[in-house]
C-alpha cells in the first residue's frame, strides 16, 4: 500500500477488472489472479476491482472483500489497487472499506448511492462520512450516473476536496464533457479525475485528468497502458491512432451488457475458465457472439496477445 500514502502517483490506464466466476457462479479467485498477472505483465499501470464492470451489485459483502484481497496478493505492491468499495447503503459501504484499507488498498472507489436518488447535500453528507470514517485512506468518488440515476456535481465535488484532506479524486463516467471540465475548473489540477467512458479517455487527458478506468482494459490492456504514456511522452499522432484503433473493441464490450460480452472473449481467449455472468445478466446470446466476433476481428491489432504463462482454459482464440 505504498501508494496510499502519495495518491497523485495513481495515474495512467488502471484496469478494472472484470469478477471472473466458476460454471457454477462461485467467485473464480484462480482465474482473478491469473488476470492479474496477465494485466502486470501487458503494462497497466493499476488495478481496480468492484467497479460496475466487475458486478459488485451482485456479490456479497464478504465476496467483494475476498477478491480484494486476491488482487492485492496478486499485485503485491507493484501497482495502485484501488477497489470500488460502496454499495446503495452505508453500513456496507464502511464495512467493506474498511476491510480493503486493512487488506492494503491504496485508496477506495465509492459509487455514488444507487436507486435513492439523493440530493446533493445527501451526497455531500454520504461521502463526508466515509472521508471522516477513513482519513488516512484517499478516498475517490465513483459519478456513474447512467447507472446509479444521480450524477454528483461539480460544486459538490468541490465542497468535499475543500474540506477533507482525504477526498482525493472523482472517476467520472459521464458523456457530459463540460462536467470534466466544470469540475477541474472549480477545483484546480490538485483534483485527480480519472475517465471512467471508454472514448473519453484521451479527451480527458487533454483537461488535465490523470487517467482512466475503462473497461477496454480487460482485453487490450496493453494499448490502454500505451495510450496513457503516448500521451505523457507528448506523442499525440501515436495517441490518437490507438484511441481510434480501440473503437471497435469498445463496441464489442457493449455489444450486450457490459461485462458478458468481455466475459465471452477472456473465457474464449483461456484467461478465465468460465464466462458466467450472474443474474440479473446472461450470457452472450449467439446473435451477440456473432457481432463480437466480427469486432474483434476488426481491433484485433489492439487486443493484447496471451501466452501459455496466462493461460488457464482452452487455447487462445
Amino acid at each position: 500500500m505504498r501508494f496510499r500514502r502519495d495518491p497523485g502517483t495513481i495515474r495512467g490506464s488502471i484496469a478494472p477488472l472484470m469478477t471472473p466466476f466458476t460454471a457454477t457462479g462461485e467467485v473464480d479467485h484462480a482465474s482473478l489472479a491469473n488476470l492479474v498477472g496477465w494485466q502486470l505483465a501487458a503494462g497497466s499501470h493499476g488495478i481496480s476491482i468492484g467497479g460496475s464492470t466487475g458486478e459488485p451489485s451482485a456479490q456479497s459483502v464478504a465476496e467483494r472483500a475476498a477478491a480484494i484481497r486476491t488482487v492485492i496478493t496478486a499485485v503485491d505492491d507493484r501497482v495502485p489497487v484501488v477497489p470500488g468499495t460502496g454499495t446503495a447503503k452505508l453500513d456496507e459501504t464502511l464495512e467493506l472499506t474498511a476491510l480493503a484499507a486493512e487488506a492494503g488498498a491504496d485508496a477506495a472507489l465509492i459509487i455514488t448511492p444507487y436507486y435513492a436518488r439523493p440530493t446533493q447535500e445527501a451526497l455531500y453528507v454520504w461521502y463526508s462520512t466515509v472521508c471522516r470514517e477513513y482519513p488516512e485512506l484517499p478516498i475517490i468518488a465513483y459519478n456513474v450516473p447512467s447507472r446509479t440515476a444521480v450524477d454528483i456535481a461539480p460544486q459538490t465535488v468541490a465542497r468535499l476536496f475543500t474540506e477533507h484532506d482525504n477526498f482525493v479524486g472523482v472517476k467520472e463516467t459521464t458523456k457530459d464533457f463540460e462536467h470534466f471540465s466544470r469540475v477541474l475548473q472549480l477545483c484546480g489540477r490538485d483534483l485527480l479525475v480519472w475517465s471512467g467512458i471508454e472514448l473519453l479517455c484521451l479527451p480527458l487527458l487533454a483537461l488535465g485528468g490523470v487517467g482512466f478506468l475503462s473497461a477496454t482494459a480487460n482485453i487490450a490492456p496493453a494499448a490502454c497502458a500505451q495510450l496513457y504514456q503516448a500521451w505523457t511522452a507528448g506523442d499525440l499522432e501515436t495517441a490518437q491512432r490507438i484511441h481510434y484503433g480501440l473503437h471497435p473493441l469498445v463496441d464489442l464490450l457493449f455489444t450486450e451488457t457490459n461485462p458478458a460480452p468481455g466475459k465471452w472473449v477472456l473465457q474464449q481467449r483461456g484467461l478465465i475458465s468460465s464466462d458466467h455472468v450472474r443474474p440479473p445478466l446472461i450470457t452472450a446470446t449467439e446473435q451477440g457472439i456473432a457481432t463480437i466476433t466480427k469486432l474483434m476481428a476488426q481491433g484485433s491489432e489492439y487486443l493484447t496477445p496471451v501466452d501459455d504463462t496466462f493461460l488457464i482454459s482452452g487455447r487462445p482464440a
